[in-house]
């Protein structure tokens, strides 16, 4: 069983690596194939709106056609897409690879959970493999930014996008052959073509308003115009599920706490640690003088103590004292590292300033694989394509909200302060600061859930000499 979830763990590893490998590399893009700043910053938009829009309804058609086959269909697309940005020429053409590379990651990303809570269904068993998969995930974002450094220094931007074409080939054979096949409910069972053109459109116009909030400000009549719209294409999509006879997404999935609860801390959380992750590399880059490879290796420990908590440590304690006591610990690490940063100094020093917060980062190796399996423990096995969907898809609007926030407020107080004349190192580490505050506020909330609204799986004993086994019961 160790091969299945090495296929599964190396697609989401990818996904989430090819989000931050771009953002090293979008200089030496500018230069190359003209782009103008504005237009600059659609090699990661197009990505994320694609990805994040399309989550919900691959999630669904995963259960409809077969997750397998959704997902063997998203790496080929994701593989043709990423030779295709590799020999881009253009803007236009990259940013339409990018955004075919997003579809490609939706379609398999969506039930990657779906498959690995159906393939291990012993409780010690999932929490290993929940584990390990979550280890990847959470190195995937550092690690693209060290690699995409180091491709673009050594070689060329072209192959931050060529490396992911022998892990999409491996990926592609390897889960054909070992991943079991699954027929699906039929097309019959939730075909809802209006609920799938809402849905899709309602979440893209939403994440799209949300990308470009940084641009045209909060209060502004295009953000406000488009959210307006957003919401009314996602309300009517509500509407049409709770009548329709074969509804795409059966709202049954919503009266348990644990997958409401489990979405809503997912979303404060990463709103948060996406957001931290940008806002660090920020503050040494623009403060501290770092360059793009020192960037990365210096947030590399954060990726390295999660990874490790992730894998070896997160499993053993779930399966011990169960994930929401495992959770709450996770939230409170957290916390204590964002308000670390909310008093870090203009002339910080790494080893005092900022490897502790890499260190108390550790606490996200406890939170995600915690989140993951009470999240997807109140659904049923019809629903774990569906379930899985809309966990990928509130932890992209949660990064997206994360950054818009964050990153808009950090900039309105550092503007502010310029123009009353502080120096521009002191302005930014103020506004630096208000984000972090913020950050461990939206941490606080999430806390706030997970004591508050989320619940245990109840547990079965077991023999004296092993830590109890959990049964996963629907709430």
């Amino acid at each position: 069983m160790k091969l299945p979830l090495a296929v599964l763990s190396v697609a989401g590893l990818m996904t989430v690596l090819d989000g931050s490998i771009v953002t090293v590399a979008m200089p030496a893009m500018q230069q190359d194939l003209g782009f103008t700043p504005a237009g600059l910053s659609w090699t990661v938009n197009a990505y994320l709106i694609a990805f994040g829009g399309l989550l919900l309804l691959a999630g669904r058609f995963g259960d409809l056609i077969g997750r397998k086959r959704m997902f063997l269909a998203g790496n080929i697309v994701f593989t043709l897409a990423s030779l295709l940005a590799g020999f881009a020429t253009s803007p236009a053409m990259l940013i339409a690879a990018r955004f075919l590379q997003g579809v490609g990651s939706a379609m398999a990303s969506a039930v990657l959970l779906g498959i690995l809570v159906t393939l291990y269904t012993a409780p010690r068993e999932r929490a290993k493999a929940i584990g390990v998969f979550s280890f990847a995930g959470a190195g995937g974002a550092t690690i693209g930014q060290v690699l995409g450094g180091v491709l673009t220094d050594l070689l060329s931007w072209h192959w931050i996008f060529f490396i992911n074409l022998p892990i999409g080939l491996a990926v592609i054979l390897l889960g054909a052959k070992v991943l079991p096949s699954d027929r699906g409910l039929g097309l019959s069972a939730g075909a809802d073509i209006i609920g799938a053109l809402l849905v899709t459109s309602g979440l893209m116009l939403g994440i799209y308003t949300v990308v470009k909030i940084e641009e045209h400000g909060w209060l502004a009549a295009h953000t406000l115009g488009l959210g307006a719209l957003s919401a009314a294409l996602l309300a009517a999509f509500f509407i049409r599920q709770a009548k329709a006879r074969n509804p795409l997404m059966p709202l049954r999935i919503f009266r348990s706490r644990n997958v409401v609860g489990g979405n809503l801390a997912q979303m404060l959380t990463l709103s948060a640690m996406f957001a931290f992750q940008i806002i660090v590399a920020l503050f040494m880059q623009k403060v501290l003088n770092y360059g793009a490879l020192e960037t990365g290796l210096a947030l590399l420990p954060a990726a390295v103590t999660i990874g490790a908590v992730s894998l070896f440590v997160s499993a053993r304690l779930n399966t011990r004292f169960g994930e929401r006591p495992v959770l709450i610990a996770g939230l409170v690490l957290l916390l204590l590292g964002m308000g670390w940063l909310t008093r870090i100094p203009v002339e910080a020093v790494y080893l005092t300033d900022l490897l502790p917060v890499m260190i108390l980062i550790a606490g996200g190796g406890l939170v995600l694989p915690a989140l993951a399996a009470l999240s997807m423990s109140g659904a049923k096995a019809d629903d774990a394509g569906l379930a899985s969907g809309v966990f990928n898809t509130t932890q992209q609007v949660g990064m997206a909200l994360g950054v818009a926030l964050l990153t808009t407020l950090a900039a309105s107080r550092t503007d502010g302060l310029l123009a009353s004349g502080a120096t521009e190192a002191a302005a930014l580490t103020s506004g630096y600061h208000l984000a972090f505050i913020v950050s461990a506020g939206l941490l606080a909330a999430a806390l706030a859930v997970a004591v508050l609204v989320l619940r245990q799986p109840k547990q079965a004993l077991t023999t004296e000499d092993e830590p109890p086994v959990r049964v996963l019961t629907h709430v």
